[in-house]
């Protein structure tokens, strides 16, 4: 997947997994990796070693990165998830009021 409907800085939901049905913000995306990371969902442990000295070791929450796949646009206007559509000039658009992004 080359070309992301996703861009960071979007309000996104998530539409499976744990963390369905909730919304969030994109912080990156990763269009090689067809990947994008929202804020606050899909919450992994990640063990941490302390690197320089008296600097703290141990156990950090971080947002891992999910499928592309698996989030929808929120409509700024309507508020509801939804597909996106393209004009021309690479305008994004609101599948279900026709606003655009």
């Amino acid at each position: 997947m080359s070309k992301m409907f996703v861009k960071s800085g979007d309000t996104v939901m998530v539409l499976s997994g744990k963390s369905k049905g909730v919304r969030g913000e994109v912080i990156a995306v990763s269009p090689k990796e067809g990947k994008v990371i929202v804020k606050k969902v899909n919450v992994v442990t990640k063990h941490v070693k302390p690197r320089k000295m008296g600097e703290p070791g141990g156990l950090i929450e971080v947002e891992s990165a999910l499928y592309a796949s698996k989030v929808q646009l929120v409509c700024p206007k309507c508020g509801e998830a939804t597909r996106v559509g393209h004009k021309k000039g690479g305008i994004r658009v609101c599948k279900k009021c026709a606003n655009e992004f």
